[in-house]
């Protein structure tokens, strides 16, 4: 113990004697942690945005359309239109195991009015799973389409957050009346503002939905322009599909294998994508840190190969008065892993700043909002520990290996 005080007490004397020195190597690692963090926590918050604004059309969620034959199937020529209707849907539900929520949509332009104000909207009509499944969460007050609301035919909407914004203001609109397609709905709810980058049928913002069995009344609609559906977990949407598009084969009759007939758009596969493209991404930031980080620890070692050239007589005393090989080596690695913590924990306070900052200016829509996780730190701080021991180890060594006799003489 008396011995490590005395290597303490000669650090700090080490440490005040050579500021400048001290400022320089602190700087390096200091840039370098700043570096390492800022690479990865902004890779992270543009990941997390990017899936943000994926999930905005549907979190892994896959999209059919029926259209038309393109191979004849048993008798039956091509070019026929595949038509699906809620009768199809139900039995869908009933039949195909691994469906967790599946829903039809009907889509058309209806005129809106508001008082004096009208517009042409987009108009969904679909059933209670639709909401879940698109992410279409509703405002506090608010609510989504119901069982209730199908079963009763009843002329309920709900509402684009943009839309809503658009033909009614400021006002709070639940519970109010809007003329649709000539006809009185009541407002159940409003879209929570999201993120999406993707749609198929224009953003969900500036779109009315209202109950599918309402809309086949309103409009006299039998068939769906589309369907959606999930399975019970992503990694099964492939095989769920396959056997929705064999059984709606089997009960439209055309070719199972007819990929004409039943257009896919399987977003799970943008998932991975995107997940395989970030991992690319944040592992490259990750490696331009981690080089910034080796140049500031390099800039250590020689630093520290320089203190150990200008105290080879101090060493050499210590040596000949019984100072131990260990002891000599233990005192310069403390050395050099004091000035990488110092070095790291100044980093890891500006990296964290910064991020706040970013936070705090309104530019998460666009760049994500960045995050010193604490995998982030716990990777910069592996690194620090790494790249300290190893810069501080080899100026140590050849510290500790000294002759003393050739040391008290230089």
């Amino acid at each position: 113990m008396q011995a490590f005080g005395s290597i303490f007490r000669q650090l700090i004397r080490d440490l005040a004697s050579q500021k400048l020195r001290t400022l320089l190597t602190v700087l390096g690692i200091v840039w370098g942690t700043v570096a390492v963090c800022l690479l990865l926590a902004f890779g992270f918050g543009l990941l997390v945005n990017q899936r943000k604004s994926m999930a905005g059309l549907g979190d892994r969620i896959v999209i059919a359309w029926p259209a038309r034959t393109s191979k004849p199937w048993r008798g039956i020529g091509k070019g026929r239109i595949i038509r699906v209707d809620q009768a199809d849907i139900d039995a869908l539900k009933k039949s195909v195991p691994g469906i967790e929520a599946i829903s039809g949509e009907y889509q058309s332009r209806m005129r809106a009015r508001f008082g004096t104000k009208i517009r042409v909207v987009d108009v969904s009509g679909v059933a209670p799973a639709y909401g879940p499944m698109r992410n279409m969460i509703p405002q506090e007050g608010g609510r989504f389409i119901d069982p209730i609301d199908i079963a009763l035919r009843r002329r309920v909407v709900f509402v684009g957050n943009k839309l809503a914004d658009d033909l009614f203001g400021s006002q709070k609109i639940v519970g109010k009346t809007v003329m649709l397609h000539g006809s009185p709905f009541l407002v159940i709810g409003v879209l929570k503002p999201k993120q999406q980058d993707s749609s198929y049928s224009g953003r969900d913002h500036s779109k009315m939905v209202i109950p599918a069995s309402t809309f086949r009344v309103l409009t006299g609609r039998k068939y769906f322009g589309d369907f959606i559906f999930k399975a019970d977990r992503p990694e099964l949407n492939k095989q769920v599909t396959k056997r929705i598009r064999h059984a709606l084969s089997m009960r439209l009759h055309f070719d199972p294998a007819d990929d004409q007939a039943l257009s896919i758009w399987d977003t799970t596969e943008i998932f991975k994508f995107l997940d395989t493209f970030m991992f690319g991404f944040n592992a490259f930031l990750g490696l331009m840190g981690m080089l910034t980080l080796i140049v500031g620890g390099i800039g250590v070692t020689n630093i520290m190969s320089v203190v150990v050239d200008e105290r080879t007589r101090e060493i050499g005393i210590k040596m000949a008065l019984g100072a131990k090989r260990r002891l000599i080596l233990a005192q310069f690695l403390l050395e050099t892993m004091t000035l990488t913590v110092i070095g790291g924990v100044i980093g890891f306070g500006i990296a964290e700043g910064i991020c706040a900052i970013v936070a705090h200016a309104g530019l998460g829509q666009y760049i994500g909002t960045p995050v010193v996780s604490p995998a982030i730190a716990i990777v910069t701080t592996a690194l620090l520990g790494t790249i300290g021991l190893i810069a501080g180890y080899f100026p140590a060594r050849d510290a500790a290996n000294l002759d003393p006799v050739m040391a008290m003489k230089m």
